[in-house]
């Protein structure tokens, strides 16, 4: 019997993989990117695993776009890499990165507590490349640049390479494209996910991205884009708020380490 929390032997960009290259893959290649809710890094065992692509989800106001701020936030203030974010509606905020850096309990470590405020930011942005990208169009023209940039090694900040790729929203940008009107939407929707898949693999990056939920019948909900794109993400994590509440909980709907079904809580700061 396969069992469903350990690596596939085939990825879904079809790259086969021997038991050394998996091995190898596992203890030597891959480092986790913290979102700095720690929570969340410790259900995923460390953060964000670079070289796989990231799945959160959850109905509106759950956390999902904070998640990604402070990812990028905590990415960037700790220099890890260059962070490029891709915002579907127009969810990123210079003021909230703030407000995240200026919170953290990591700030003495990071040597930012002895920086006025005005250049603690500019110097967590200098490492954020965010754009706006509306439809799936404008994606591929964006994803394909970012690849050339990487291949010719252009996407740096002062020698830092960039480490971690977030879309807040991807649902807002595919589900359109696999209603109806296009009749190529779902091999659209595989290409994007092909796309990303090679770019974590080939240049070690961490892919966040961000899911709605749709109705699953009978009062139930489930994550949007269908079975086609369920098998897309190497991690999914499903969100929840508390009602009133600055406390989420998180659930892990598929890993490839750990179990599904293992929970944790954690705060977004108001």
């Amino acid at each position: 019997m396969m069992n469903h929390d350990q690596p596939s032997a085939k990825d879904q960009c079809g790259k086969i993989w021997s038991g050394i290259q998996l091995l190898k893959d596992t203890t030597e290649n891959k480092h986790f990117l913290p979102t700095g809710l720690e929570g969340i890094d410790t259900l995923l065992g460390g953060g964000l695993r670079q070289g796989q692509l990231t799945e959160v989800t959850g109905p509106s106001s759950s956390g999902k776009t904070q998640v990604c701020l402070h990812s990028a936030s905590l990415v960037a203030a700790k220099n890890m890499g260059v962070v490029m974010y891709l915002d579907t509606s127009n969810s990123f905020s210079a003021s909230r990165v703030a407000t995240i850096i200026d919170g953290s309990s990591d700030l003495f470590e990071l040597g930012l507590d002895l920086q006025p405020k005005d250049m603690r930011l500019k110097s967590v942005m200098r490492s954020i490349i965010c754009e706006s990208v509306f439809d799936i169009f404008a994606l591929f023209e964006v994803l394909h640049q970012l690849e050339v940039s990487l291949l010719n090694d252009k996407v740096n900040n002062g020698g830092s390479k960039m480490c971690l790729l977030i879309i807040d929203s991807i649902s807002s940008l595919l589900a359109p494209i696999i209603g109806g009107k296009y009749p190529q939407g779902r091999s659209m929707m595989i290409s994007v996910a092909m796309i990303l898949k090679k770019l974590a693999d080939e240049h070690n990056l961490s892919v966040l991205v961000t899911n709605h939920m749709v109705s699953a019948g009978n009062g139930a909900v489930k994550p949007a884009l269908g079975e086609s794109w369920r098998a897309v993400p190497h991690v999914r994590l499903v969100l929840s708020r508390e009602c009133g509440s600055n406390i989420c909980t998180a659930t892990v709907l598929k890993h490839t380490l750990k179990a599904s079904g293992r929970t944790a809580k954690f705060v977004v700061p108001s």
